[in-house]
């Protein structure tokens, strides 16, 4: 397994950790977007996060702050394009923390220079599914879900859901099928088509159903923007 250095935010050398795998359908498919490093440079922009979520994208981040609470210990389970985690550890504040994990050496560093002047927060190379670290008052899943397979999406929301703590919860906001009449319902599933082949299948998936094993959790679900977007929240009782 390849292994990678991991720099600290006191700048010391850090041991040598072993890089989880990256999955194929992110080489095969998301190269371009995350992996790239012109692209990854080019997309990771505010205006861009915001013309892509049609201007809705800071409306879908006051939705995920509010189950928040300012002083808690969060992860968020992907770095997000655009200024989410900073304006997630400015939330958090300085009584909390939050620690954020990706499993792209290229966005752990994005994510970094992002978040250097915020001592709340950090950022480390980890896999969803198996996101070690917690447990957690929070933990936020932001536009990842559906940009991966059923298999993968199911093993990321199970070990998720696991280190959320007792009365804690875990905040998926994603896109969601849209309503029949939706006037972007047509250029929308040409986009998905194109660029996020998984996204499909969840529009057709309630994010609840998909982990029914998972006890000891209350589900609810808003929509917005016509029904283009979701907020479901798992809190653990």
């Amino acid at each position: 397994m390849d292994q990678i250095l991991i720099k600290t935010e006191t700048d010391s050398p850090a041991p040598l950790l072993a890089a989880p795998a990256i999955p194929d359908y992110l080489l095969n498919t998301y190269h371009w977007a995350y992996i790239n490093p012109t692209n990854v440079s080019w997309l990771d922009r505010d205006l861009i996060v915001w013309a892509i979520l049609w201007g809705n994208s800071g409306r879908l981040m006051s939705a995920a702050f509010s189950e928040i609470k300012p002083g808690e210990n969060v992860l968020q389970a992907a770095y997000v394009y655009g200024d989410f985690s900073h304006r997630l550890a400015h939330h958090v504040g300085p009584d909390g923390k939050l620690d954020v994990i990706d499993i792209l050496p290229i966005q752990v560093n994005n994510c970094r220079a992002r978040l250097e002047d915020l001592p709340q927060a950090s950022v480390r190379l980890a896999d969803a599914m198996n996101p070690g670290g917690g447990p957690y008052d929070s933990v936020c899943c932001y536009f990842l879900l559906h940009e991966m397979p059923h298999e993968k999406r199911t093993d990321v929301i199970r070990g998720l859901l696991e280190r959320v703590a007792p009365g804690g919860k875990a905040i998926f906001v994603d896109y969601h099928k849209p309503a029949p009449l939706h006037p972007l319902k047509g250029i929308m599933n040409l986009i998905w088509r194109k660029f996020e082949p998984f996204a499909i299948d969840l529009m057709e998936t309630e994010i609840e159903t998909i982990v029914p094993d998972v006890k000891n959790f209350n589900w609810t679900k808003e929509t917005y923007f016509g029904g283009l977007y979701q907020k479901v929240v798992a809190r653990r009782t």
